[in-house]
């Protein structure tokens, strides 16, 4: 199973506020929906950080997001493990298909692949 990035997860009551922080460290926004937002390097686009003042479709804001290959495929594997589904898998109406799943330590985990993106 390949992973294509891997991003942290940051709670924000002001989406303005973190951007423009990380921006003096040379961040620039990529992807802003209102209630989350990412920010990237415009050197290393996959050096990303999302900032999130709530999820719009899920029932907690996660601590991190992974990107990976095949989402069906994890979900099986994660579903076989006995991992505690914290959301099902289902596609997102801004062309991701995602589930969460709590990691051991308790954190929530955004297990994500954008919708047209498999190698089937």
């Amino acid at each position: 199973m390949s992973v294509r990035r891997i991003v942290p997860d940051i709670q924000s009551d002001d989406l303005g506020k973190s951007r423009e922080f990380y921006g003096l460290l040379g961040l620039e926004e990529v992807m802003n929906l209102g209630w989350v937002m990412t920010l990237g390097s415009p050197a290393n686009p996959t050096a990303q950080v999302t900032f999130m003042t709530h999820d719009q479709t899920g029932p907690v804001t996660p601590d991190i997001s992974i990107e990976v290959e095949d989402v069906d495929a994890v979900y099986a594997a994660v579903l076989a493990s006995g991992a505690q589904i914290v959301r099902s898998l289902q596609d997102e109406e801004w062309g991701v298909r995602r589930f969460f799943v709590k990691d051991p330590n308790g954190r929530v985990v955004n297990v994500l692949g954008h919708i047209g993106t498999s190698t089937d």
